[in-house]
C-alpha cells in the first residue's frame, strides 16, 4: 500500500480528500484540489481512486493500476498532491464511510480531514453506506459542479441530520454536533468531464489540455479508450 506520509513539525495535519474513479484523471480535477488546497490551507491532498464505485454496478471501468499510474503522473510535479491506494489495496466496494476510518486511524484524531464531493453527490449522500457517521470523521466540503444543475446555494442538510448542525456564519459553515464542519462552495471548476474525454479518445479526436501530457502519453501507451464504450448498444 502506498505510505501517507505525516508532515514533521505540525501537531495539526490538514488533508485534503478526493474519490472517484478518475477514468481518467483530468485537468479539472486537478483545478479543483489546487483551489481546495489553497482555500483550506491544506498541508496535502490525497487522490483515492476506487476499486469499485458502489454507486456505478455494472460499469466497466480500467483496471485500478493504470488508473493508479494515470494519477502519479498528473500530480509527478505537485509535492502536495500524492495518490493514495488506500480502496484499491483494500478491494471490494469502495464505501467512503470505511476509506474515511482508515485516513482516520491513520492520520490520528487530531487531523483535520476534508473530504470533497460534488453537490450532486451530497444530494445523494443518504444512500451512502453508514452515511451519518461520515459528518463524525471529517470536514465535508461540497463543491458546485460545472453542469450538474445545482450550486453551491443549494445548501439543503439532509432532513434526518438536520438537528445535529448548527450554521455558523462565521466562516459560512454547518457545524455538526461531532465538531466536524459542511463547507458548501463554488470552486470556479473547468468544465471537464472523464466521460466526454473518453468519449472523444474513441472517436480518434483530441484529448490535449484537457489531461495532463503525462495522462495522454499513457493513455497512448497502453491504448486505452478505443473501440465502443463498454455496455454501449
Amino acid at each position: 500500500m502506498t505510505p501517507v506520509r505525516r508532515p514533521a513539525g505540525r501537531a495539526r495535519v490538514r488533508v485534503g480528500i478526493l474519490g472517484g474513479t478518475f477514468d481518467p484523471i483530468h485537468l479539472g480535477h486537478l483545478r479543483m484540489a489546487e483551489w481546495l488546497r489553497e482555500a483550506f490551507s491544506l498541508d496535502r491532498f490525497l487522490f483515492i481512486p476506487a476499486a469499485t464505485p458502489p454507486h456505478k454496478p455494472g460499469q466497466e471501468i480500467t483496471t485500478g493500476e493504470i488508473r493508479l499510474a494515470l494519477i502519479r503522473a498528473a500530480i509527478a510535479d505537485n509535492a502536495a498532491f500524492e495518490a493514495c491506494d488506500l480502496e484499491l489495496a483494500r478491494g471490494g466496494l469502495s464505501y467512503s464511510v470505511e476509506t474515511l476510518e482508515a485516513l482516520r486511524r491513520r492520520f490520528g484524531p487530531e487531523a483535520d480531514l476534508h473530504f470533497a464531493m460534488g453537490s450532486d453527490q451530497f444530494a445523494e449522500i443518504e444512500t451512502w453506506k453508514e452515511w451519518m457517521r461520515i459528518f463524525t470523521l471529517t470536514h465535508l466540503v461540497v463543491v458546485a459542479r460545472p453542469g450538474s444543475g445545482m450550486d453551491a446555494s443549494a445548501r439543503g442538510l439532509p432532513v434526518e441530520a438536520e438537528g445535529s448542525f448548527c450554521y455558523d456564519p462565521a466562516d459560512d459553515s454547518f457545524v455538526h454536533a461531532s465538531g466536524m464542519r459542511i463547507f458548501f462552495r463554488e470552486a470556479g471548476a473547468l468544465p471537464i468531464s472523464s466521460t466526454g474525454i473518453r468519449a472523444l479518445a474513441r472517436a480518434g479526436r483530441s484529448i490535449r489540455y484537457l489531461v495532463p501530457e503525462g495522462v495522454r502519453d499513457l493513455i497512448a501507451r497502453h491504448g486505452l479508450y478505443t473501440g465502443p464504450e463498454p455496455g454501449a448498444q
